[in-house]
């Protein structure tokens, strides 16, 4: 599958903020017309999980879209991000492993099993994947992110924040 296949997750680069809540609405209409749609389920599901929102019903939705198309390797990695951003780190490389065999060149991948491999304390193997991240040419706002990586690795931070709690820290 070529890249420009992928959609973009990120729905404030690709959409804008007031235009994501639209859209996100259109998507949870479009899941209930058909439920089945492996790229809806990921599509909505990706972008719950890379904003930090959603995660349980996001994780079962890409369960839903792997099952669909086991091999996709947008879609696997999309089932590893969200291992990674619910802190399950060892799930997160082996579900991400799987999708950089489907999808070698991918730098999003790349970059998202570098990730999963620092936070298992597999060091030179996440130097590798982010080093080749930025030779199958990322996104160009994601590349000083990534080159920040290979200098510095990742903060030590133990769970990425969801974005429920970084709204309301004191909530407990």
């Amino acid at each position: 599958m070529p890249r420009s296949s992928r959609f973009s997750a990120n729905p404030s680069a690709s959409t804008g903020a007031k235009q994501w809540a639209l859209a996100e609405k259109d998507f949870q209409q479009a899941l209930k017309l058909s439920p089945d749609n492996p790229q809806v389920l990921n599509y909505l599901g990706y972008s719950w999980v890379d904003q930090g929102v959603n995660l349980d019903q996001a994780l079962e939705m890409i369960r839903k879209a792997v099952a669909l198309r086991p091999k996709d390797g947008y879609i696997i990695d999309s089932l590893g991000w969200a291992y990674y951003r619910l802190g399950r780190f060892e799930e997160a490389a082996a579900e991400l492993e799987k999708a950089i065999v489907l999808s070698p060149s991918d730098p999003t991948i790349n970059d998202h099993l570098g990730d999963a491999y620092w936070k298992t304390d597999r060091k030179l193997e996440a130097r590798f994947q982010w080093l080749r991240a930025v030779e199958n040419k990322p996104e160009p706002e994601d590349l000083p992110k990534i080159e920040k990586k290979l200098k510095e690795g990742l903060a030590d931070d133990p769970v990425p924040p969801r974005a429920e709690e970084q709204k309301n820290p004191d909530k407990g």
